[in-house]
């Protein structure tokens, strides 16, 4: 069952997965920002496969942007939907909790725009309230999205058209607001320096790699150890479809440079 951690905005709500160990890691879903919840198997699914590899996770349902094209919907109650920067202060809140009742490492990370957020707050913070590390999967991280063609022309199906990269610009957009510094919202194309190690899993057949490409060079070029895993052939979203082969590696990729 959920349980709450007080933010500058409200409660956030959190779910714990396995014992209080040497390592916790603060996870967080995707879902372009405006959609995803704590039962999204990219949260759920993901934090018991990492608990029953010995990992302590919190997962996180930080508020969610305005629905794009319908902001007014949704936006009343202490849950209501709100844009940059309440749902960064909300994993600010929850990471800051953790660290100050967890004993070892403190690990922050997410898919998607979880891990959009993950890189952002990291950056966002002083050296010492900073992560420990990064787990990122399949994040996007620069408010416009790098055009590549040989990426693109990776992507099948029905994301061909829902990824494409100016509909990914909107949501950023969409997550930002008008009129709104982009700097703490995404960590691309800002100072890396001082970010802590940094596991990367990303597709090969998805647009956003194309900022995960950029982002892990920015990285790599602010001295900060990455290690990055593209799995072949693999699409976006693949830790929402649990069971799967990429879900599996994935997870074993995670637990490998998490316990090592």
């Amino acid at each position: 069952m959920p349980e709450t951690i007080d933010g500058p905005h409200g409660p956030v709500p959190v779910r714990r997965y396995g014992s209080t160990g040497a390592r916790t890691l603060v996870w967080l879903h995707g879902g372009g920002f405006f959609r995803g919840d704590l039962d999204l198997p990219e949260a759920h699914e993901v934090a018991g496969a990492l608990a029953t590899a010995g990992l302590a996770v919190v997962t996180v349902d930080y508020r969610l942007a305005p629905l794009p094209g319908l902001p007014a919907v949704g936006r009343r109650g202490p849950r209501g939907r709100r844009r940059h920067p309440v749902p960064n202060d909300d994993v600010v809140a929850v990471l800051r909790a953790v660290r100050h009742a967890a004993d070892g490492t403190v690990l922050l990370g997410g898919a998607s725009a979880g891990a959009c957020l993950a890189a952002a707050v990291t950056r966002a913070l002083s050296a010492p309230q900073r992560p420990d590390g990064l787990v990122l999967a399949y994040g996007f991280f620069h408010a416009r999205t790098p055009r590549d063609p040989s990426v693109t022309r990776t992507v099948r199906g029905h994301r061909r058209l829902t990824h494409h990269p100016t509909l990914l610009d909107r949501a950023n957009h969409n997550h930002v607001g008008r009129g709104s510094p982009t700097e703490t919202a995404f960590a691309g194309g800002q100072d890396l320096t001082g970010f802590p190690p940094t596991l990367m899993v990303d597709a090969e057949c998805d647009s956003m790699r194309a900022s995960g490409d950029r982002f892990a060079e920015e990285l790599s070029a602010a001295g900060v150890p990455v290690e990055r895993h593209v799995l072949p052939s693999a699409r976006h979203a693949f830790l929402n479809q649990p069971g799967s082969h990429d879900f599996t590696v994935a997870i074993e990729r995670i637990v490998d440079w998490t316990t090592g």
